[in-house]
Parts: structure tokens; C-alpha cells; sequence
């Protein structure tokens, strides 16, 4: 039996020097790049059609703005669209970005069918290409081929054809996908006919995707192309562009957005089990690398759904990508741009046992057009606190009063046998315990008297330093409290147009208002713990509830 020739040999005809690629994978991005620059060849032909090639050079000079091609589908629903986003990380847009570099022509190869045939993408892992050469992947790829089709054999003749047309003494880099490769190489041993041209008047529209939508539409998730784009210009920082490298610091920018946002952490277990996790799902794939789908799986699995909602967030992230643009901004979703999608619930809260019903005209939450603008709408002379959020405050104060003469209720609670009195009622337990001798037990409560005063909470002794704001407010009414506490600072941390977001560390309040001095600034104060200066913020706290014992 003959052996098949290695990929190398096979590649290489005449002036022809085929190079097949993944669409939309980066490593086939960096690999074809590195081909063009090292060989140099005056034309570069790329597997699209010539309809496409006005729109698609418009789009090359919006880079690293992202774009996206719409035009009809064949057939006669006007309704029906093709959608060809143009990203950073397609090995077809960078070859063309390549050749530009170089002064290279650039050719497109394909036919004008319009709506190419559905080639089947199933293929090894391009992770690979990080540890084995390019031309064991693609010979390991053409020993188990794909099967052929009629339509598939039609469009391999197109580009057949237009490639016996290129110019012979003139050296050509053919970038075309891998599954076309063969049927391609075959085609080539005949001469071919022009194909029958379907849509040469086809109208072809450039839009700009909004930013809120790249994660949806893009092959390779915005974050990771945003590294590409560094490594572009660089050319020699190889961990940007490892892709499990990236995934890591894509998980570890959305824990610092969790942990703004809610305050909670990740424990290192759970960092363990998501890398497993994620891993799993890869495997059930045939993948060596985990996709965005798998990563946000792994997070809300592992941790809850807002920290996967930061991860979708943080993966969509790309800095380049803006609103306003000169093309009409659309909001494009997954299943308007490809055949086959996946679905994920995030629920930020916990869900309701009943829905209510939302206003129609209820306004989404506001963003802020540029970093910073909802700050400047402060200058940090003055602060007021937040109604909603006073209430529930006032109510959490409301029930440690109680919680506390409960307590201090049961401590001074006594069980005794009955005799002329049954008290605040029989104790049934120790009744049955003792049933034996026939003796009655009863409750005697001795509730405390009075009420309780201050409400003193820490939640955090605060060893770090973290809770740098200190104040103290006057309750404006009869129904709310006088509070000091400190907490973050809440101009670091805006949620909406001068609203800001703090995280208490601890709080002393007390009822009547209108009696409490500032107890950060008051000397006063100062025998009783460390002042705005201090340290330790638990002494902080035992200073307040101290001196205000004491005028109590």
C-alpha cells in the first residue's frame, strides 16, 4: 500500500502553496500570519467570494473595530440574511491584514453562489497547533476525511477554476478551509469550467454589532481577541494568546468584578473544581481547551449565576468596539448569525416563587458613557443615605432589639416544680422527663426590664484596612435612627448617576435621633478607643457603644 505524502509535500504545486485553515480559530490566525511573513508571496487568494470584496476591504480598515457583512440568503425570502462577522481572530481576515503588510495582491477565490454549502467544521482541537507542527494536524485531519457532496464538489470546481486562472509565475498562498482542501487538490487535476454565477448584482450591507452582542456572534470570545490585538503588534509576547492562559485571567478579572459587586470571594476549592469542571465539559466535546459556553457553565455551577454573569461580562469585553459609529449600529443575537446555538439562564437574584409584573414602559438599568462620569456628579462635600436601603436597615436594627431581650429573656428563664402557681405556663419536657414521680414542672420567664438602647453590629474586624470611610448620621425623622459606622468608600464604587455603593464593616445606631455627636471626630471620644486614625475599627465600635452606655 502506498503511503499517503505528508502535508508538506502535498501542499506545495507549482506556484500554488495551499494553506488550509479552522475558520475563525485563532491559532490558525497566528499560524497563517507567520506564513505570509516568513514566504512572502506576491498574491494572497482567499476562500470568499468576489461579491463580498468591496464591503470586506471597507471592513479590514475598521480593524480592530469588528464589522459584519449582511446579505439575502438564496432563494426568494427577503426575510432570510447571511451574516459574515469580521474578527481579529479569522485566519481569512488575518491573511488579508498580512498580505496588506507586505504589499501582497489579494485574490478572492471563491464563486459567487451566494449561499455556500454547509461544510461540516468538525475538527481536532486547534490547541494542538500549540504542541504538535501545523502539518501533522492537517495530514492527522486528511486521514479521516469528511464526506463529499454534490454541492460540495461544485463549489471545490469554483475555486478550481478561479485558481487556474492566477497568474503562473507569480508565487500564491491559497488560504481555504481544511474540509475544502481535498476536494480542492482533486479538482485541480482537470480543467475546470466557469461556474454558473448565481447573485452578481447581490447587494451587500456593513453594519457595526453593538458591544453588548460580540460574545453572542464572534468565533473566539471578544477577551481573548482583545489579546490577539496586543500580540499583533508585539509579535513576541506568546502567553497572551495561550489560550488556557487567557481563560485564567479572564476568570480572575470577573472574581475582582464579583467581588465589587457583592462583596463575596472565591475560595480557592472552588477555583479547583470549576478548572475540573470546565475540563469535563471540554472532554465531552473532543476538546482539549474549555469554549466561553463551558466557562460560564463552570461558574454558575460551581459558584451561583452572578459571578457567570461576570464572567459573560468580562468576556465580552473589547475595549475597540464602540456604540457610535458611521455604519448603523444593530444588536445582533446568536441565532440571527449562526445555525447552531446554545442557551444559558443567568438569574442575578434569587428567583421568586411568583412573578410580578413588570410596567411596560420600564426603563432599563443606565450605563455610564465613559469611566467615571456618574463621579463626577460628586465633589465628596456632603453624602445622604439611600431610602430602600434605610429601611432595611432600620428593620435589621429593629430585629437585633428583639433578638437581644430575647436572649437575655431565656438566660434568666427557670424551671420549678409547681405548686401554687402554674407562672408563664407548664413546661412540658421536663413534666414527661420527671412523669415517673408525678411532679409538675412549670416555667417561671423573669423578663427583663426596660428596653434595649444602642445597637452595636461588626461585621468585619477589618485586619486589612478596608473600611477607610467613617461618618456618622442624623436620623432626619422620628422612625430613624442616629448611625455611625464605617464601611468602603462608596465614590469608588458607583452604580448610578451620584449613587454610590459601600460595603459596611460595622455600625452602632440608636434610638431617639438627634442625640449623637460625630464620634470619629469628637476628643471626647478618645479614652474610649483609637479615633478616625486608628486601626483596629472593632475598639472603634466599643468606643461608640461605650460612651454612649455612659450617657445613657
Amino acid at each position: 500500500m502506498n503511503q499517503r505524502p505528508t502535508a508538506t509535500d502535498d501542499l506545495k504545486r507549482g506556484h500554488l502553496r495551499y494553506f488550509p485553515v479552522a475558520h475563525g480559530r485563532m491559532e490558525f490566525a497566528i499560524e497563517v500570519r507567520r506564513a505570509i511573513l516568513v514566504e512572502r508571496p506576491a498574491v494572497v487568494a482567499i476562500e470568499l467570494p468576489s461579491t463580498l470584496e468591496k464591503q470586506f476591504r471597507v471592513a479590514l480598515r475598521r480593524l480592530p473595530q469588528m464589522s459584519v457583512l449582511v446579505y439575502p440568503a438564496a432563494g426568494d425570502e427577503e426575510s432570510s440574511a447571511l451574516y459574515v462577522p469580521v474578527e481579529p481572530c479569522d485566519p481569512f481576515v488575518e491573511a488579508m491584514r498580512t498580505a496588506e503588510e507586505i504589499g501582497a495582491r489579494i485574490e478572492f477565490v471563491a464563486p459567487d453562489f451566494g449561499d455556500p454549502p454547509h461544510l461540516g467544521d468538525s475538527y481536532p482541537d486547534p490547541y494542538a497547533l500549540r504542541r504538535i507542527a501545523l502539518d501533522r494536524y492537517i495530514e492527522a485531519y486528511r486521514l479521516h476525511p469528511q464526506e463529499r457532496t454534490e454541492e460540495l464538489a461544485n463549489y471545490a470546481n469554483g475555486v478550481a477554476w478561479k485558481l487556474q486562472g492566477t497568474d503562473p509565475t507569480q508565487a500564491t498562498m491559497v488560504v481555504l478551509t481544511l474540509n475544502l482542501l481535498d476536494p480542492v487538490l482533486d479538482a485541480m487535476e482537470s480543467p475546470m469550467e466557469p461556474p454558473k454565477v448565481k447573485n452578481t448584482g447581490l447587494k451587500v450591507d456593513l453594519i457595526n454589532p453593538a458591544p453588548s452582542c460580540l460574545a453572542e456572534i464572534t468565533m473566539e470570545y471578544p477577551y481573548l481577541q482583545e489579546r490577539y490585538e496586543r500580540y499583533r503588534l508585539v509579535q513576541i509576547e506568546q502567553e497572551l494568546v495561550d489560550r488556557p492562559r487567557a481563560q485564567l485571567a479572564l476568570l480572575r478579572d470577573a472574581e475582582e468584578g464579583y467581588k465589587k459587586n457583592t462583596g463575596d470571594s472565591i475560595a480557592h476549592w472552588q477555583r479547583r473544581m470549576m478548572a475540573r469542571y470546565s475540563r469535563n465539559l471540554a472532554n465531552l466535546n473532543s476538546d482539549l481547551t474549555a469554549s466561553l459556553f463551558d466557562i460560564t457553565v463552570a461558574a454558575r455551577s460551581v459558584v451561583d449565576d452572578n459571578y457567570a454573569w461576570e464572567v459573560w461580562e468580562t468576556a465580552n469585553r473589547y475595549p475597540a468596539q464602540r456604540e457610535a459609529s458611521s455604519l448603523e449600529t444593530l444588536d445582533l443575537s446568536a441565532e440571527e448569525v449562526w445555525l447552531r446555538t446554545r442557551k444559558i439562564k443567568l438569574r442575578r437574584r434569587l428567583p421568586r416563587p411568583k412573578q410580578r409584573l413588570k410596567p411596560a414602559n420600564l426603563k432599563m438599568r443606565k450605563k455610564e458613557r465613559k469611566p467615571g462620569e456618574w463621579a463626577e456628579q460628586l465633589d465628596g462635600s456632603s453624602i445622604c443615605s439611600y431610602p430602600p436601603e434605610d429601611l432595611i436597615i432600620e428593620d435589621f436594627g429593629h430585629y437585633l432589639k428583639k433578638k437581644a431581650q430575647t436572649i437575655l429573656s431565656e438566660e434568666r428563664e427557670r424551671v420549678e416544680p409547681l405548686t401554687t402557681s402554674i407562672l408563664d405556663g407548664i413546661d412540658i419536657r421536663e413534666t414527661i422527663r420527671n412523669w415517673h414521680d408525678g411532679t409538675i414542672f412549670v416555667r417561671n420567664a423573669q423578663k427583663i426590664a426596660g428596653d434595649v438602647g444602642a445597637v452595636v453590629v461588626v461585621f468585619d474586624a477589618d485586619f486589612e484596612g478596608r473600611y477607610q470611610y467613617m461618618t456618622t448620621w442624623l436620623g432626619e425623622h422620628q422612625n430613624e435612627s442616629d448611625m455611625a459606622f464605617y464601611a468602603t468608600n462608596p465614590f469608588d464604587h458607583m452604580v448610578g448617576p451620584g449613587i454610590g455603593r459601600a460595603e459596611y464593616g460595622g455600625f452602632l445606631m440608636t434610638r431617639p435621633p438627634r442625640r449623637m455627636f460625630n464620634v470619629w471626630d469628637d476628643r471626647d471620644y478618645d479614652f474610649a478607643g483609637p479615633s478616625r486614625s486608628g486601626c483596629c475599627w472593632r475598639r472603634s465600635i466599643i468606643r461608640w457603644s461605650a460612651m454612649w452606655c455612659m450617657w445613657v
